[in-house]
C-alpha cells in the first residue's frame, strides 16, 4: 500500500490537490505542535489530545477569515449563537480530520525530505516579494508566529507529510476511458421534447373570491399580516475625532519629546549567520560534527561555504547561514546570549547548544543603539499630542454628558449642550433599518429595554468603539400589530386567486394528460384548448430557455421505444406542464478526450471518494468529542 501511495502522489491530480492542501494548511494554526499543556482538550483522537490552545488558534484564524469576507456584517452574523456553534464545530471537525491524517501518515512511514521542505518554503507566496523568495519577509512572518527557522521547518515537514497522504489518496483515484466517455456522453446528451404549459394566469380571470373567504383566511393567518415594530429615535453622538482642540505648540512637542526620550531609542541590532547541526536523532554525533566544523573555522575555513554545505537550517544555508538582523528577546536564550557576546564583525562563537541543536554563530554586522532625532519624530509627536487632547476632552465631555442625561432623563438638550453636539432624530423605522451609528447591537438592546420603551427615559452612555459613544431615547414607538382586514384585503384576495388558479391549472393539466394517455396527441389536445405546443429539438441539461422543472423532468424520463414518453410536471410558479419526450441523442465523444475534461471528471470522482475515505478513518478511530459549545467559551 505504501508503494502505491508514493506512486499515486506523483500524478497530476495529486499535485493539484497537494498545492491546494498546502495553501489551506500552511500558516493556519501555526505553532500548534509547540509545547505541552494541562488544559482540558477539545477532542481526543485515538488517545492523542487536541488542545484548547490549538482550537483557539484555529478558531481565531477562521473568525479572521470570516471578518475579512463579510466585513462589517460579521458583527451581526456573530450574534447568532447557532451560526457560531456551527463555525466552532467546523473547526473541531477539521482538527480531528488533520489528526487522523497525521496518525495514518505516521503508521505508513511517510516522510518529507529536506529538499522538499526547502523548495516549498522558497515557493510559498507568503514569503515572496515580487514573486521571488525574500529572506527578510520569511523571517518576519515566522517570527510573528513565534517560530524560529528550524522549528518552522519541522512544523511544515509535518504539515506536508499529512498533505502527502491526502494527495496520495486522491492521486490513486482514476477513471477508465469507458467511464470518462460515458460521463461525457451523459453530460452532453440532448433530448427532443414537445411540451405545453397550462398557465394559471389565463385561468385567474374566471376565479371569484368571496368576502367570507377573505375573512376566513385573515382569521386563520393573522400572524402573516403583522406590521413591523417601528421606532423613532432621538440621540446624541460623541466622537473624539470630531472634537476640536487648541493647536499644539512647538514648545509642547519639544517638552514631550524630552520627557519620553526613552521611547525613541532604537535598540542595538546585530546581523548574524549560523550553522545549525540537528541533534534530534543522535546528540553525541551532532555535537561531534559541530565541534569538527568549529575546528575548521579556527583553521581558516570559509563560514558561508561551511554553512551552505553542512547547516541543517536549509533556508539560511542557501544564504551562507545569514539570519539577517536580530534584536534581543527574539531568539532562543542560549543563542541570543552567544550572539550578543560577540564583539567584532567576523567573530564567531563557540559551539552553542539550544533546544534545536548545536549552533556556531558569526557576527557579520553591528548597529549600535541609536536615539531618533527630534526632527524625525516631531510630526508623529504632534499628532499624538493632539489625539491625547482629543481623548482627554472626549472623556471629560462623556462624563458630563452621561451625568446630565441621567439627571434630566426626559430630554437630551442639556446633555447635548454639555457635550457641544446636536440632538439628532430619525424617522419611524424598523429596528433592522436604523442608520449608523444606531445599527449597533448594544444600541438595539437599549432601545428594546423596558426603561426606554415604557418609561421614555434617556439611555446610559453606550460605547460604540474607541472614544465613540451615544446616548439615545425613544421619540415615538409603534409596536408590531396585526394590520386591519381592510388594509390587507386586496393582498389576501390576490393570494387566494393565485392559489385557486394554480390548483385549477394542475387539475386541468391532469385532465389533458389523461386524454393524451388515452390516445390523443399533444397537438390535438392543445388545439382543442387553444394552447400552444412548444418544441425543443436539442434540449440540454444546461438549457435556460425552458423552465428548470421541465428540463429536470425531461432528463428523468425513460428513453422512448416504439412511441413517445409523456409525463406531467408542476412548475415552481404554479403553472403545470405536459411533456412529451420524442427522442434521446447521446453526444458523440471524441476518441481523444482533452486533458481538462479528464481532469474535471477525475477530480469530481476523487473528491467524492476522499470524503468516503475520511469517514472510514473516523469510523475506525476512537474519538472523544466534548460538547462543541464548551469550546472557545
Amino acid at each position: 500500500m505504501l508503494e502505491k501511495i508514493r506512486e499515486g502522489s506523483q500524478g497530476p491530480v495529486a499535485k493539484i490537490i497537494l498545492g491546494a492542501v498546502i495553501l489551506s494548511f500552511a500558516l493556519a494554526g501555526i505553532g500548534s505542535y509547540l509545547g505541552q499543556t494541562t488544559e482540558q482538550p477539545v477532542a481526543e483522537v485515538n488517545g492523542i489530545k487536541i488542545s484548547q490552545t490549538e482550537f483557539n488558534r484555529a478558531y481565531q484564524n477562521e473568525r479572521s477569515r470570516l471578518e475579512q469576507q463579510f466585513g462589517e456584517y460579521f458583527t451581526q452574523i456573530a450574534d447568532d449563537p447557532n451560526y457560531m456553534a456551527q463555525i466552532r464545530q467546523g473547526v473541531i471537525d477539521r482538527l480531528v480530520q488533520q489528526e487522523l491524517q497525521s496518525q495514518l501518515a505516521a503508521d505508513l512511514g511517510l516522510r518529507v525530505s529536506d529538499d522538499s521542505v526547502r523548495k516549498t518554503i522558497l515557493e510559498l507566496p507568503y514569503f515572496q516579494i515580487g514573486e521571488k523568495f525574500n529572506n527578510d519577509r520569511y523571517l518576519q512572518v515566522i517570527r510573528q508566529m513565534n517560530f524560529q527557522p528550524d522549528a518552522f521547518r519541522e512544523y511544515l515537514r509535518k504539515d506536508m507529510t499529512r498533505s502527502q497522504l491526502v494527495s496520495a489518496v486522491a492521486g490513486t483515484d482514476f477513471a477508465l476511458e469507458s467511464e470518462l466517455k460515458s460521463a461525457i456522453a451523459l453530460q452532453q446528451q440532448t433530448r427532443s421534447i414537445d411540451y405545453l404549459v397550462v398557465n394559471k394566469e389565463a385561468l385567474a380571470k374566471d376565479i371569484e373570491v368571496s368576502e367570507q373567504e377573505i375573512s376566513d383566511y385573515y382569521d386563520l393567518n393573522s400572524s402573516q399580516f403583522l406590521s413591523p415594530e417601528l421606532i423613532s429615535v432621538n440621540y446624541i453622538e460623541l466622537n473624539a475625532s470630531d472634537i476640536n482642540v487648541e493647536s499644539v505648540t512647538e514648545d509642547d512637542v519639544k517638552a514631550y519629546y524630552e520627557q519620553n526620550k526613552a521611547q525613541y531609542i532604537e535598540p542595538e541590532k546585530r546581523r548574524v549567520s549560523h550553522i545549525l547541526i540537528d541533534n534530534s536523532e543522535d546528540d553525541d554525533a551532532a555535537k561531534e560534527k559541530a565541534n569538527a566544523l568549529h575546528a575548521q573555522l579556527e583553521q581558516g575555513a570559509d563560514f558561508a561555504e561551511l554553512a551552505e554545505s553542512s547547516s541543517d537550517d536549509i533556508v539560511s544555508a542557501e544564504m551562507g547561514g545569514d539570519l539577517e538582523w536580530i534584536e534581543r528577546d527574539v531568539m532562543d536564550p542560549a543563542f541570543e546570549e552567544a550572539a550578543f557576546a560577540l564583539e567584532n564583525k567576523g567573530d564567531f562563537s563557540e559551539v552553542v547548544a539550544s533546544e534545536f541543536g548545536y549552533h556556531i554563530i558569526k557576527l557579520t554586522d553591528l548597529q549600535p543603539q541609536q536615539v531618533k532625532a527630534y526632527d524625525d519624530v516631531k510630526a508623529d509627536l504632534r499628532a499624538e499630542l493632539e489625539q491625547t487632547e482629543k481623548v482627554d476632552a472626549f472623556y471629560e465631555k462623556q462624563t458630563e454628558m452621561g451625568a446630565l442625561a441621567f439627571e434630566i432623563s426626559d430630554r437630551l438638550d442639556d446633555a447635548a449642550e454639555a457635550a457641544d453636539v446636536e440632538v439628532k432624530s430619525t424617522e419611524l423605522l424598523a429596528l433592522n433599518a436604523l442608520p449608523e451609528p444606531l445599527n449597533n447591537p448594544a444600541v438595539i438592546t437599549a432601545l428594546t429595554s423596558v426603561d426606554l420603551l415604557e418609561d421614555k427615559v434617556n439611555s446610559e452612555v453606550i460605547e460604540l468603539g474607541d472614544e465613540h459613544a451615544v446616548v439615545v431615547r425613544i421619540n415615538e414607538h409603534k409596536p408590531a400589530a396585526t394590520k386591519p382586514l381592510t388594509e390587507v384585503s386586496e393582498q389576501i384576495k390576490t393570494r387566494l386567486v393565485n392559489e385557486k388558479s394554480s390548483e385549477l391549472a394542475k387539475s386541468k393539466a391532469r385532465e389533458l394528460f389523461a386524454q393524451v394517455q388515452a390516445g390523443k396527441s399533444l397537438n390535438e389536445v392543445a388545439q382543442e384548448q387553444s394552447l400552444t405546443v412548444r418544441q425543443e429539438a436539442q434540449l440540454t441539461r444546461q438549457s435556460y430557455t425552458v423552465s428548470p422543472a421541465i428540463v429536470t423532468q425531461a432528463f428523468k424520463m425513460a428513453h422512448p421505444a416504439d412511441s413517445a414518453v409523456v409525463d406531467i410536471v408542476d412548475l415552481n410558479n404554479g403553472d403545470s406542464a405536459i411533456v412529451t419526450l420524442k427522442s434521446v441523442t447521446d453526444a458523440q465523444v471524441a476518441e481523444n478526450i482533452d486533458a481538462q475534461t479528464k481532469q474535471t471528471i477525475t477530480m469530481a470522482q476523487a473528491n467524492k471518494n476522499y470524503m468516503v475515505f475520511i469517514e472510514a478513518l473516523k469510523a475506525q478511530a476512537e474519538l472523544n468529542l466534548p460538547l462543541v459549545e464548551q469550546a472557545a467559551e
